[in-house]
């Protein structure tokens, strides 16, 4: 289709305008002059080569966490509780998580005796049923919990929620005073379902 002279004139007459107009009171404007004020934003400033998070890590600090508890025994602290007071400490330190009687949750449950995995539906592991050694429950607890506060606890006080526990899940009588002796000579029932792990470079186990 062939355009007439009168309606290209009419055409390019249009598009003239429409590029002169210029913005509304207020507005910003997208001609070229306008452009040329964006070199006077100020270039962002570089990234530094430290961010100087975190602190240096005092004597008291690695003193909290440097508490190492093996199987054995070895490790453990000065200290003792009872039952009766780790009744105390579990409701104020641990039951928001582990429900009142550990069995609720809403995290892990922590007591129960029957096997875990076994079940419909399958059981899940508690202190009773699936920790191999007492001990290193004073290992664990004393570096993770509470988990808002872990290593908060003193040792008389792991002690005697530990010792809870152990009675909560038929392991000692209410009567137990808990101390590095009495929790190294706690044989846990689920100790004969773990086999030593001596992998040397390999998936298999001896």
């Amino acid at each position: 289709m062939r355009v007439g002279r009168g309606a290209r004139a009419a055409f390019l007459t249009l598009v003239a305008a429409a590029t002169s107009c210029a913005p509304p009171d207020g507005a910003p404007s997208h001609r070229a002059g306008a452009g040329a004020s964006l070199a006077s934003v100020a270039a962002p400033t570089p990234a530094p080569a430290r961010f100087g998070f975190g602190a240096a890590a005092d004597p008291g600090r690695i003193a909290r966490w440097d508490r190492d508890v093996g199987p054995d025994g070895v490790g453990l602290p000065p200290g003792q509780g009872t039952v009766a007071q780790g009744a105390v400490v579990y409701l104020a330190r641990c039951a928001a998580c582990h429900g009142v009687t550990g069995t609720e949750g809403p995290y892990d449950v922590l007591v129960g005796g029957e096997p875990w995995g076994e079940g419909d539906p399958p059981r899940r592991r508690t202190i009773g049923n699936y920790w191999p050694y007492a001990t290193t429950l004073f290992d664990y607890i004393t570096r993770a919990m509470p988990q808002n506060d872990p290593g908060s606890l003193t040792a008389d006080e792991t002690y005697a929620v530990i010792a809870w526990l152990l009675a909560r899940n038929g392991l000692v009588p209410d009567d137990t005073v808990l101390d590095a002796v009495a929790l190294t000579a706690v044989r846990m029932p689920a100790r004969d379902r773990f086999v030593p792990d001596d992998r040397r470079g390999g998936p298999e186990v001896r």
